[in-house]
């Protein structure tokens, strides 16, 4: 199993962050079989684009709630990790209490 759960919502609260907010939170090493996926399908064209990261963050951006970190975005790059059988990848984790 690549993640935790794959699941198809956020169940945590509208946080409100932006790109500029999430872009002040340091990346950091999070294991891929301790994400929990908001996005059920995704789309092929984002994860084959050689170049992903030019219209976003280059790193994914995970939200931290009641002890499950939810990968909000950037499931291209953790399914690319995967592919690269790595475990691990660069995130900016939002803590929301």
């Amino acid at each position: 199993m690549i993640f935790k759960r794959v699941g198809d919502n956020r169940p945590y609260p509208e946080h409100g962050f932006v790109q500029k907010q999430w872009a002040a939170i340091a990346p950091q090493q999070v294991r891929l079989d301790q994400l929990v996926t908001t996005k059920r399908n995704l789309d092929l064209d984002a994860l084959l684009e050689e170049d992903s990261t030019f219209y976003g963050d280059l790193f994914a951006h995970v939200v931290l709630f009641n002890g499950e970190l939810y990968l909000e975005d950037g499931l291209h790059r953790a399914l690319r990790s995967a592919l690269q059988q790595r475990e691990t990848m660069h995130a900016r984790i939002l803590e929301l209490k």
